[in-house]
């Protein structure tokens, strides 16, 4: 089983394993990382087919399934037995979908807005149904079609410079396959809407207020999940850069409490 590129930054206390967003890369956490560290151990992954990550051939290695695999590996690489994790966009899918199989590794998670996380079951069946064509797109315009994808950091309107040039820099790792099958195999996968009620796990939505395409999301989190806590932050989608302040005081507060 492939692995994911991850890197760990010396911290003070549990590891935190961190997964970003389609199109995103570790740069993603660059304003986060020094109030992080006071209170964890920073452990960032990227997705397969993004920045340092390699691009497997199988479908099978991008399903949420295989990423919860992938995590026990690393948690297991870090001879830890419990440790928290904090999902951004796509990445809150798998690492929700984590603290569902394996609640007794997990200390306390946290997420940001996700559509992907709990898109309803009508919004998942376009992958299944057109997955051939997408990814045959993909490979045969390759990066031109990855910079039309909406989420792109060239259409990012919040942003501060620094992590738009730093995601924008990265954005020339990725692999059009790699994407494509993230797109059809993890993304039309992610969801865990159906799921959520059994959460377990100490669980806090930094939610970013200003996405209003969220709202019906939230809102279902917060009437279905239990053990769930929300912050709103004066931010879009990509909370913790467009309001790095708020996001760290929130999280490392969280993480302090359940530690």
């Amino acid at each position: 089983m492939p692995l994911p590129y991850f890197e760990v930054h010396a911290g003070k206390g549990p590891p935190l394993l961190m997964v970003h967003g389609i199109l995103s890369s570790r740069a993603q956490w660059q304003h986060n990382l020094d109030a992080l560290k006071e209170v964890c151990t920073p452990v960032i992954v990227e997705l397969f087919g993004h920045g340092r990550s390699p691009s497997p051939d199988l479908p099978e290695d991008y399903t949420p399934a295989a990423y919860v695999a992938a995590f026990e590996e690393i948690r297991t690489h870090l001879q830890v037995n419990r440790w928290f994790l904090l999902g951004y966009s796509l990445g809150a899918g798998l690492t929700l979908r984590y603290c569902l199989e394996h609640p007794e590794r997990v200390i306390a998670s946290a997420f940001t807005n996700s559509t992907s996380a709990f898109a309803e079951e009508a919004d998942t069946q376009q992958f299944q149904a057109n997955g051939e064509a997408i990814i045959a797109r993909y490979e045969r315009e390759g990066m031109s079609a990855i910079e039309e994808i909406p989420v792109h950091p060239r259409f990012a309107r919040r942003l501060p410079d620094d992590i738009k040039k730093a995601l924008m820099d990265d954005c020339r790792l990725l692999n059009p396959l790699g994407v494509a099958r993230t797109i059809v195999y993890t993304n039309g996968n992610a969801s865990v809407r159906n799921l959520i009620h059994k959460n377990q796990v100490p669980t806090l939505l930094l939610c970013g207020e200003m996405e209003k395409r969220f709202e019906p999301h939230k809102k279902h989190v917060v009437q279905t999940m239990p053990n769930i806590e929300v912050i709103d932050l004066p931010a879009g989608h990509a909370a913790n850069a467009e309001a790095p302040a708020q996001f760290n005081k929130a999280l490392t507060d969280f993480l302090r409490r359940h530690h």
